[in-house]
């Protein structure tokens, strides 16, 4: 069954997987289904090849003919078969990225973009020096952080059958195989397929929190474990030839964690579970690291006849507790026997495990990971001084590296929590405790007796004869466990706490106060402060008083104290997603960069280094897209070899289920930060000034015209709800989180990610582009040629606009209006139906046009071929199912609501998200 694409030669290898998986895929249908349905899921597959990438009207007619008479059984058959072949090209595609980098190595081509060669080589002619390079990663952090927002919609077994193929692609791409090792494989992948086949593609249960916490361990032990230090030694290596002496690094990469801390909107988040997701995560670490010290042991195998090791590797091999005998002479198996049996202590310890680790005999604890770096640098120094330092610059340096980033805990786990939860308690404590009202404080009054509060020794919670409400009560467990689990682990495992909503510095002051009783932070007696206090501004007025927030708040003698013990260093998060469901795709995008200048300039004139953390989802809507230009669109002196990012739903599994994905995105994130770094600033010229006044005349109509229909419209609620599948969302179980902050039907109310979510399935993608079109359109109606050749100019020397425009571009390529139209046909008042989606539609070809007459491309995606290439090998999957996604909404809506009906609705927003890769 060839794919008939029109097809580069250096693109033959993933048509060629591409056929390969699809060949597998209906032979397994033919097997199970049986004859007949897998013919007919092919002569819709072929209809739909000619439909999409054709234009062939007839096949169009004749694929929707097919589609609407097809009986439950086959209909099931065909969901669960496109979403495969959906599944499969993701596969085939992100092994064919692996295989052009590999293509260019091997032809020692120029280092690409994106890549920390191409940037290092890119500062150089620049003239930048290493040694300014070295001097800025002294003070970098740079951390994608682990959520667990929900948008990945496959279960972790299904993901194992999906890298249990991509294992065996690549074998097959790597490999000289002999015909016998060739059978062998594809008999392999036959055995994968049909486990697929027979396995249940979506969750009959809703993830608990514990859940999460093991599928986000998942891309540790995959991933981050093992291409975090080779990413490290590689640098440090390449550092090291510039330089002409060795170069360590300090720890700037280290990959956070929401999961398990974050409790906003969450009540599953508990002091329990916060406790089991930090010992979780402590088993995962000290597993690797045991299993680490097995393969070490096997290779250390010097013999004291052969040579001579120091007196600490001696003492250190004496310790081990194990039968010694069997190593006689062996004194570096010793030694790493006498560590792996203290890593196994430290891990029943501190560790929770869902396997059992091999048992070893028993010895004392690690008290701290300072302990276990000092014996791992014992057998360094002792294989050095006899010239062993290419065995110690190999699985021994990289464990040293891991144990080093990863400590005892893995991941350090943020928390957070909304600030009116913060307010409420402090509201009940002050009342227990006989003083204020807080409630009815005004803000200064909040400040004046926060800081009262801030600098007491006397606590506010009361440790007996005071009952708190069950919610404060849940929320002062989880502060005492905070510090709990700091004492246990160490600061760096719960190191950042986060407000939701942020909107006053009282509410950066009420969680200080709230600290300050669990003594995680304290002005008296002594200063202290364990816990970096970060607001997180979501909406548009907040970001707009943001920097007045943060100056206002440095003007507090009382903080800069607590900050001089972060050295001076003050992280903000940025949201995209709620400024972008209130006021709008430009607006959002626009409000954030002002937020980030404002920042800056606050920053700067107190003396403080500003960390932001963008809170970025998986799609355009949310803040998604390429990392790389995301990073350098931002503000010049915004970076500054600091940035937190979030990675969010199935973006995480897209960037890091593979290994060598994930090192390419970890790259490319090291590679962006050092390249914005050294950005030059912009002086306040006339030009910028010019493009600034231009964005805000267009950010301020696109917001007018994007708020006219979301919110000011009576009738739009109704449209969303039945127009898109965000009433079947819910129920697909793929969080522990609700969707909703309340059971309303009210769009703010509404979680950002299902909004987001649903506009995806129904390929509107609304969020992502409404009222662009018309703030451009009206524009060029008043300027003309001169305002569209300002705005191309723009395009091409901005990045800000150029990011802003191009994932614009890809959000309307993967849209489909016609799609779009079907859904509307779900309302069942069509009055309302034609009246919505005719504003949509009409805004959504302003805004084709709009990106089509600035970007000057005859159409979407002109210059990104290989994103193009990636939808035309997915459309012809995806357009069915959103056919057949129709079909079914209308049955279940019309009172069909069987069990099997609801399931292959399920099946279809899976496929669905699948082909869109970033859905949510």
């Amino acid at each position: 069954m060839p794919v008939n694409l029109p097809i580069a030669e250096k693109d033959q290898p993933l048509k060629r997987d591409l056929d390969l998986l699809a060949a597998l895929l209906s032979d397994t249908i033919r097997e199970q289904a049986g004859a007949a349905t897998a013919e007919q899921i092919e002569a819709i597959r072929q209809l739909a090849f000619r439909y999409v990438q054709g234009h062939e009207p007839d096949a169009g007619k004749a694929l929707a003919r097919s589609l609407s008479i097809l009986d439950m059984p086959t209909t099931m058959a065909l969901v669960r078969a496109f979403s495969y072949f959906s599944h499969l090209s993701n596969i085939a595609e992100d092994l064919h990225h692996n295989r052009r980098r590999r293509a260019h190595k091997i032809a020692g081509s120029k280092p690409q973009r994106g890549s920390i060669a191409a940037v290092i080589d890119d500062l150089l002619e620049r003239n930048v020096k290493p040694s300014e390079m070295l001097a800025l990663l002294a003070d970098t952090l740079i951390a994608p952080v682990m959520t667990a927002h929900p948008t990945e919609v496959k279960r972790k077994t299904i993901l194992n059958c999906h890298n249990a193929l991509a294992a065996l692609l690549t074998e097959r791409d790597r490999s000289q195989m002999t015909p016998e090792e060739v059978r062998d494989n594809q008999e392999a992948m036959e055995r994968v397929m049909l486990t697929l086949w027979q396995t249940r593609e979506v969750r009959t249960v809703k993830l608990t929190v514990q859940d999460e916490i093991e599928n986000g361990s998942t891309f540790f032990r995959n991933t981050f474990l093992h291409e975090i230090p080779r990413l490290y030694q590689d640098l440090e290596d390449k550092f090291s030839d510039m330089s002409g002496e060795a170069i360590q690094l300090p720890n700037f990469i280290q990959v956070g964690s929401w999961i398990g801390g974050d409790r906003d909107g969450n009540p599953n988040v508990t002091a329990d579970v916060m406790r089991y997701a930090v010992s979780r995560q402590a088993g995962v670490a000290l597993d690797h690291y045991y299993q680490q010290c097995l393969k070490l042991e096997g290779e250390l195998s010097m013999s004291t006849r052969l040579v001579a090791v120091d007196q600490a590797l001696s003492e250190l091999a004496e310790s081990a507790v194990d039968d010694k005998n069997r190593k006689i002479g062996e004194p570096y198996r010793q030694a790493v026997s006498a560590i792996a049996s203290r890593i196994f202590a430290t891990a029943l310890e501190i560790g929770t495990f869902h396997h059992e680790l091999h048992d070893v005999a028993r010895a004392a604890p690690y008290k701290n990971v300072e302990e276990l770096s000092a014996d791992l640098a014992t057998i360094e120094r002792s294989l050095k001084a006899h010239g062993a330092v290419k065995l110690a610059n190999g699985r021994l340096r990289r464990l040293q590296r891991a144990v080093s980033v990863f400590g005892f805990f893995l991941a350090p786990v943020d928390m957070r929590q909304n600030s009116a939860i913060h307010e409420k308690m402090i509201g009940e404590l002050f009342q227990q405790a006989g003083l204020e009202e807080y409630s009815k404080l005004n803000e200064q009054s909040r400040r004046t007796v926060l800081l009262r509060e801030l600098s007491s020794p006397r606590p506010l919670i009361c440790p007996y004869d005071v009952t708190y409400s069950p919610e404060v009560q849940q929320e002062l467990d989880i502060l005492l466990a905070a510090a709990e689990l700091q004492a246990r682990y160490g600061e760096a495992v719960l190191p950042n706490y986060i407000i939701s909503n942020c909107e006053s510095v009282s509410d950066m002051l009420e969680v200080a106060v709230l600290l300050n009783d669990v003594g995680l932070v304290s002005l008296a007696p002594q200063v202290r402060s364990k816990v970096n206090i970060i607001p997180l501004f979501e909406t548009t007025p907040d970001l707009r008083d943001s920097g007045k927030i943060m100056g206002e708040l440095f003007a507090l003698p009382q903080w800069r104290l607590l900050l001089n013990c972060r050295n001076q260093v003050q992280e903000v998060m940025l949201g995209y997603s709620d400024s972008n469901k209130e006021g709008g795709y430009l607006t959002s995008n626009w409000e954030l960069y002002k937020a980030e200048l404002n920042l800056v300039e606050v920053f700067s004139a107190a003396g403080v280094t500003l960390r932001l953390f963008h809170g970025r989802g998986g799609t355009v809507g949310r803040g998604g897209g390429p990392a790389y230009d995301a990073i350098l669109a931002q503000p010049a002196g915004s970076v500054n070899g600091q940035i937190r990012i979030t990675e969010q739903g199935e973006v995480i599994t897209a960037k890091y289920a593979d290994r060598e994905v994930g090192r390419r995105n970890l790259e490319i994130l090291v590679a962006a930060t050092l390249d914005a770094s050294f950005q030059p600033l912009i002086e306040q010229t006339d030009d910028v000034l010019a493009r600034r006044v231009l964005m805000e005349r267009l950010s301020s109509r696109a917001y007018q015209f994007y708020r006219d229909l979301v919110y000011a419209t009576p009738d739009f609620i109704t449209y969303f709800l039945e127009a898109t599948p965000i009433t079947e969302i819910p129920n697909l179980n793929i969080g522990s989180r609700p969707a909703a902050r309340r059971n309303t039907t009210s769009i703010g109310d509404l979680r950002a990610i299902p909004w987001v979510f649903s506009w995806s399935q129904c390929r509107l993608m609304l969020p992502g582009w409404y009222g662009f079109g018309t703030a451009v359109a009206e524009y060029l109606d008043e300027t003309g040629a001169e305002g569209l050749a300002l705005l191309r100019e723009l395009y091409k020397t901005w990045p800000f606009l150029q990011v802003t425009i191009s994932n614009m571009e890809m959000v309307l390529a993967k849209s489909d209006i016609a799609i779009a139209e079907r859904y509307s046909e779900l309302v069942q008042d069509q009055a309302i139906a034609k009246r919505i989606f005719g504003r949509i539609k009409a805004e959504w070809q302003r805004s084709v046009d709009a990106v089509l007459v600035i970007t000057e491309h005859a159409e979407l995606l002109g210059d990104n071929p290989m994103l193009a290439r990636s939808l035309d090998n997915r459309l012809p999957y995806l357009d069915p199912l959103n056919h057949l996604q129709v079909e079914l909404l209308k049955r279940i809506r019309s009172g069909d609501d069987s069990e099997e009906l609801r399931h292959a609705v399920h099946l279809t927003i899976n496929g669905v998200s699948a082909g869109l890769r970033n859905s949510g």
